[in-house]
């Protein structure tokens, strides 16, 4: 139960709370000092258990946990004098309570293994181990404990053990896989004569297995002439060269943009009696490829197949990715009918290159049109071609393209995967005729395509803001139907998309609803409700719910404080939100830069720009960057003003901080400066929006034309009409 000096405690905060109305949050500041330690720091109690009290959990433990039996060892053997001697790096107490529990139902101790691997004796203490049968080998153990060595030496020597207690383990596909990137990221590891004979010692070698994944690392990292030096001595590893190592080492030396050392190694092999083979081909096509010297790789194709080796599927997709890297689309799309010709089915990665490659060589509507053009005739008409199209349409922006191909490839049968599926929804809601989406979005759904919640939401909420709430609640049922809303994640989804349409009628009912079901609400519900009832201007309620906030234990956040800020400036309690401002730093929170540009917009709103100034000071002085909105309120405020002065002080400290103004802030500051007849300042930031990636409107250009004309400037006023044309001819491309 909750103590009598605890309640009224509680009492006394939530009647604080109650009054920020009347005095801006005033009241926080006695509630921050008055809280108690429990209070300050409120901790996220579930929503079912408020009023009660949980029983806490038995602090028992078995004994038998804490004494395990200890390991069987032999008597006077070599191996208990060796255990012995390593006593004093590895407690034996240590040994017999972590190894135990290396069986399969365990989770592995990685600190313990990591110190019996760097251990003298590792490699008896790893035999002893698995001798004991508490050293369970399979690909999952062995890949966890590769993976949690700090050390790449001490990864390197258990697969050395393993190696040669289980080889075919030491080649499973996962195993050598994470090896090779734990030596990646963590090296380069040096194979230096302490490694080998440490390795030696133990009475294992280098194998050549071993010596390709270490060629393979030492080739991502860029070590070229360390590859090439390595591979001259590998006699003293007591291996002889063959073509799996010198495959290995050609093409550690393409991936290290060594490409004239590749050649050269590749020209030697015939001196040590190995022959090339598809594989060797393979890794110099890609190499030639990847820089764009396609002929040389045509080359290489014919020597290939003269000695006896056909081109597979790999290298048609390696030309394909050549072509394209060239330019030479038209030949890139040869390659793919000669595909056809000698029956080589492409595969995923070749559908790919294909579509990726056209959209990176040519305009998106061209790619576009070639692509559609090949997948109508049925040259490529994989469901991986179709999604990949779209995926690039979508990605490109391009909403009535995305459009017309699901219309087309919906004839055919094609069905989008979810994930494609919500993006091209996405984009065709954002920027294509609503009722034509619906129509498309009905039609897959009708032959079962999955939307996800995502997609719901953002197609209710079209709905909504364009006031087709009946077609809007028809999606949000539809959207609980299909069981997308059932968690507090997904119901805070949908509370934000009734927020952001202003509904917050519906945003209540969706909350009540919540309890009904039983849902606990978090921190993040109470916050977007707060923030949608604040923006509606509904302080009364948005205090409601801060109240219930607190009830539930949670403790306000930056975002609860700011959305607050924010409800107390659009209703003109400026001193009310400086309060509350004051009352979040006395909570522990740290304003962020959304916090002071609501002060600040709110400040040049009420035109106290000194005070607005100081603040963006004082932003500064606390370790927050301003952004671009920080400058945008006050430039705009300084020019509305006509004080163009101070305007342009702040324009270039912008500029000099490398933020890009918006195009508001652009047009209200030549407007400002044509109008203090600063003509030539204003032309030279005219000039600099394009290049800034902003357009300049039809206010800013009339002002500009004018002002040339009047000058008797008339073929900079054409030039400058000439540009802007040429402009929204190049966006209306896309």
């Amino acid at each position: 139960m909750t103590s009598p000096t605890e309640s009224y405690k509680q009492e006394q905060l939530l009647h604080l709370v109650s009054s920020f109305l009347v005095r801006g949050m005033r009241g926080f500041s006695s509630l921050a000092s008055r809280a108690s330690p429990a209070l300050r720091n409120l901790t996220q109690k579930p929503y079912n258990q408020i009023k009660f009290q949980r029983q806490s959990p038995s602090n028992t433990i078995p004994t038998k946990a804490l004494n395990p039996s200890p390991p069987p060892t032999g008597k006077n053997s070599l191996l208990d004098s060796q255990l012995q001697n390593s006593s004093s790096r590895i407690p034996i107490s240590a040994r017999k309570n972590k190894l135990s529990h290396f069986n399969n139902n365990n989770p592995t101790d990685h600190q313990y293994i990591a110190q019996i691997l760097s251990s003298k004796d590792w490699f008896l203490l790893l035999n002893h181990e698995f001798k004991a049968k508490r050293i369970a080998l399979n690909p999952q153990f062995v890949v966890s404990v590769l993976q949690n060595q700090e050390n790449p030496s001490s990864s390197l020597k258990f697969y050395t053990w393993v190696s040669n207690i289980n080889p075919s383990l030491s080649k499973h596909r996962s195993v050598r896989g994470v090896l090779g990137s734990i030596l990646y990221r963590r090296g380069p590891l040096v194979l230096n004569v302490d490694l080998v004979q440490d390795i030696s010692k133990s009475g294992f070698r280098v194998t050549e297995e071993l010596l390709c994944i270490l060629i393979g690392s030492w080739g991502r990292l860029g070590l070229a002439k360390y590859c090439a030096e390595v591979f001259g001595q590998v006699s003293f590893l007591g291996l002889s060269p063959s073509t799996r190592l010198y495959n290995a080492v050609i093409d550690a030396l393409v991936k290290a943009n060594s490409l004239d050392l590749a050649y050269l190694k590749f020209q030697q092999m015939s001196a040590d009696n190995c022959s090339p083979d598809r594989f060797t081909y393979n890794i110099l096509i890609h190499g030639v490829c990847r820089i764009g010297v396609v002929d040389e790789a045509l080359r290489l194709v014919k020597q290939m197949e003269n000695v006896g080796f056909f081109p597979n599927v790999f290298t048609y997709t390696i030309l394909i990715d050549g072509f394209f890297n060239s330019k030479r689309v038209e030949e890139a799309f040869w390659i793919l009918e000669t595909m056809k010709k000698r029956n080589v089915s492409p595969n995923e990665a070749t559908i790919r290159s294909l579509v990726h490659g056209s959209f990176r060589c040519l305009a998106p509507r061209k790619a576009f049109e070639l692509l559609f053009r090949f997948v109508d005739d049925e040259t490529v008409s994989s469901k991986l071609a179709c999604d990949t199209i779209l995926y690039c349409l979508t990605g490109n922006s391009m909403a009535r393209e995305a459009a017309q191909f699901l219309r087309e490839i919906q004839v055919k049968g094609y069905l989008p995967d979810s994930s494609t599926f919500n993006m091209a929804m996405v984009c065709l809601i954002k920027d294509f005729n609503l009722n034509e989406t619906c129509e498309i979005f009905e039609s897959f759904v009708q032959r079962g395509v999955k939307p996800g919640l995502n997609t719901y939401l953002a197609l209710v909420e079209a709905m909504y803001k364009s006031g087709r709430g009946e077609k809007g609640n028809d999606f949000l049922e539809l959207m609980i139907k299909d069981g997308l809303v059932s968690n507090v994640y997904s119901y805070n989804m949908v509370l934000d998309c009734f927020c952001k349409a202003q509904m917050m009628e519906r945003a209540s009912e969706a909350f009540e609803d919540m309890r009904l079901r039983s849902i606990a609400p978090n921190l993040v519900t109470f916050n977007t409700l707060i923030t949608g009832y604040c923006k509606a201007g509904d302080l009364s309620r948005a205090r409601e719910l801060l109240v219930m906030l607190l009830e539930h234990g949670f403790k306000p956040d930056v975002f609860t404080f700011t959305s607050i800020i924010d409800g107390l400036c659009q209703v003109y309690q400026i001193e009310g939100a400086f309060g509350c401002f004051s009352e979040m730093i006395e909570w522990g929170i740290t304003p962020n830069s959304v916090t002071y540009n609501v002060l600040i917009r709110s400040l040049c709103v009420i035109g106290d720009m000194g005070r607005a100034m100081k603040l963006l000071k004082k932003m500064q002085a606390d370790g927050i960057r301003p952004d671009t909105f920080s400058f945008n309120a006050l430039i705009q405020s300084f020019c509305r003003m006509n004080r163009v002065e101070k305007a342009g002080n702040l324009f270039r400290s912008m500029l000099k901080m490398g933020l890009v103004p918006e195009n508001y802030t652009y047009n209200a500051f030549v407007v400002a400066l044509c109008r203090a007849g600063r003509f030539n300042e204003a032309k030279e930031i005219f000039v600099s929006m394009e290049a800034n990636g902003c357009i300049p409107d039809s206010c800013t250009c009339y002002i500009i034309l004018d002002s040339l004309v009047q000058r008797g400037q008339l073929d900079e006023a054409r030039n400058i009409v000439k540009s802007l044309n040429q402009m929204a001819q190049f966006i209306s491309t896309f």
